[in-house]
């Protein structure tokens, strides 16, 4: 945990962490995360795509690898946990095992970009993992002109050579340590439990145009106020999505043209994020919430643009692993939908993956307030002990 916070204060904010993809501040982070992978005995390395790589041979290297990691980038204004606790308790993991010869490498990696800040992108380090990555990605800006390709060069690598980040092996498997982000846990008085589902995700922006005009001089019937219009709307996703148990609809970003108390807006962009566990569910949630944004527009007189953003499928984790967990643990692990997006729901589809969420106190992620409990990442790392001692017994 100290570790954690020693790294929140590596970032590019003067007070508070923001850490993006391939920044000065991850440089610094990388010195300090390799310094701590070296000391537990790894060979260290950064991949052409940023990810930073750790290595810990096993009995015969290079035959068999089993993957440990998070993601070491952060949203702004951000906690100490997110993504960075599964780095470093891997780590922790790795300093217990350094001497006992295993029948597989371990590898560490931090991944360089899973929040999708720099350059509104999520997942860029485990696609480039599992060979997702093309070239168009190069050519994506930062909100300074900088594309990707010149922050792989910036970071003294080299965009061409991306390919080569990718795995060129099937692991035996991958580990995600990481904090709820959510109040499930807390509310149920359990410390840990295991991922069983990484909820689906649609993403969209919504333009709703009507028309500016003078505040004080348009009667209210004869007014196409598109923030109105929008607020209608807002209200809809509001009303529908406890419709369907278990989805979640939100709209967290909202911008007004002109934006001036004296004038009627004329623009306004929305975005709409929802997640559910069942894609047919989502979709058809978001079918139903584009269709009421067209009634809204056509009663008020404006027009409604929808543009998809992304649309990621539910992913199921591995049941093999889940059971290992379980069994790892001295405690029954409650099982968990997650409603928030991690590496592993990138790596699943590829590499037999887990992950153990430990209890966020408060609910509370994305968030300077954001904390663990320490005796809840004592007992994740007895898990994570004993979870190795298992695969290690069945390849030897």
């Amino acid at each position: 945990m100290a570790r954690c916070r020693e790294l929140a204060a590596m970032s590019e904010m003067p007070s508070g962490t923001l850490r993006t993809y391939l920044s000065p501040a991850m440089k610094r982070c990388y010195e300090i995360v390799g310094q701590w992978m070296e000391s537990a005995g790894m060979r260290v390395s950064v991949d052409p795509a940023g990810n930073l790589r750790g290595i810990l041979p096993g009995a015969e290297p290079g035959k068999r690898v089993f993957i440990l990691g998070s993601h070491l980038d952060t949203v702004r204004d951000a906690g100490a946990f997110d993504g960075i606790l599964g780095v470093v308790m891997a780590i922790a993991i790795v300093e217990n095992y350094r001497r006992k010869n295993l029948p597989f490498d371990i590898e560490v990696i931090g991944f360089a970009e899973e929040e999708g800040v720099r350059f509104g992108m999520p997942f860029i380090g485990s696609k480039a993992l599992v060979g997702l990555l093309d070239e168009q990605m190069l050519f994506r800006t930062d909100a300074h002109g900088i594309t990707v390709a010149q922050a792989i060069r910036d970071f003294g690598l080299d965009p061409e050579a991306i390919a080569g980040a990718a795995l060129k092996t099937t692991p035996l498997g991958f580990l995600e340590f990481h904090i709820e982000q959510g109040p499930v846990l807390e509310a149920e008085g359990e410390p840990v439990g295991v991922v069983e589902t990484i909820a689906g995700q649609s993403r969209a922006s919504l333009k709703f145009i009507g028309s500016a005009n003078h505040a004080g001089t348009t009667p209210m019937h004869l007014r196409h106020d598109a923030l109105a219009g929008a607020a209608m709307w807002i209200a809809t996703v509001e009303r529908l999505a406890p419709l369907n148990p278990g989805m979640v609809a939100t709209v967290g970003k909202i911008d007004a043209y002109p934006n001036v108390a004296n004038v009627i807006p004329g623009e306004v962009t929305v975005s709409l994020d929802v997640r559910h566990a069942n894609d047919e569910v989502r979709k058809i949630a978001c079918q139903d919430l584009r269709l009421g944004a067209t009634m809204i527009a056509k009663d008020r007189g404006l027009k409604v643009e929808w543009a998809n953003l992304l649309d990621q499928k539910a992913v199921w984790l591995d049941e093999p692993l889940i059971q290992r967990l379980q069994a790892a643990s001295p405690r029954t692990l409650r099982r968990m939908v997650s409603g928030a997006g991690h590496d592993a729901m990138i790596l699943a589809p590829h590499i037999p993956s887990a992950m153990l969420f430990l209890r966020s106190p408060g609910g509370v992620s994305h968030h300077p307030a954001e904390s663990v409990k320490p005796k809840d990442a004592d007992l994740a790392l007895k898990i994570g002990y004993r979870f190795i001692e298992s695969m290690s017994a069945e390849y030897k």
